[in-house]
C-alpha cells in the first residue's frame, strides 16, 4: 500500500513538474516575442513615417496652411519609397475625394528626417 501511494505522489511530481516546464516555456515565448524589427536597426519604419506625417499634416491644418477639408474629406493614406538622385525618400500620401488639389505629400529621409512636402509629388 505504501508502495502504491509512493508511486501516485512520483507520477504527480512529473505531472506536475511538466506543466510547470510547459507554462514557463509559453511565458517566455509571450515576453521574448516581438514582431517587427530589432531595437537596434534605427530603420525608419513605415509606421512611424505615418505617425510623423500625421503629426505634421495635423500642424499644417491647424495653421491653415491646408484648409479645413482636408481633415473632413480624407479619403486613404499611402506608405511608399521613391528614388531620388542617389537617395531613397518615404513618401506619405494624404489623398481627399473632394477638391483640388486632391493629394498632400510629405516626405521623409531613410532617416525619418522631415524632407519636404507639396501637392504634386514632385
Amino acid at each position: 500500500m505504501i508502495r502504491n501511494y509512493t508511486k501516485h505522489i512520483q507520477r504527480n511530481s512529473i505531472r506536475i513538474s511538466l506543466f510547470l516546464l510547459l507554462i514557463l516555456i509559453f511565458t517566455a515565448a509571450v515576453v521574448f516575442a516581438h514582431g517587427g524589427k530589432a531595437h537596434d536597426m534605427g530603420e525608419f519604419t513605415h509606421l512611424a513615417a505615418l505617425k510623423k506625417a500625421t503629426e505634421l499634416y495635423d500642424k499644417l491644418i491647424d495653421s491653415q496652411k491646408l484648409d479645413p477639408a482636408w481633415e473632413t474629406g480624407l479619403d486613404k493614406v499611402e506608405i511608399s519609397h521613391r528614388q531620388k538622385g542617389n537617395d531613397t525618400e518615404v513618401v506619405v500620401a494624404f489623398y481627399r475625394d473632394e477638391g483640388e488639389p486632391k493629394t498632400v505629400f510629405i516626405f521623409f529621409t531613410p532617416k525619418g528626417e522631415y524632407a519636404g512636402s507639396n501637392f504634386t509629388g514632385e
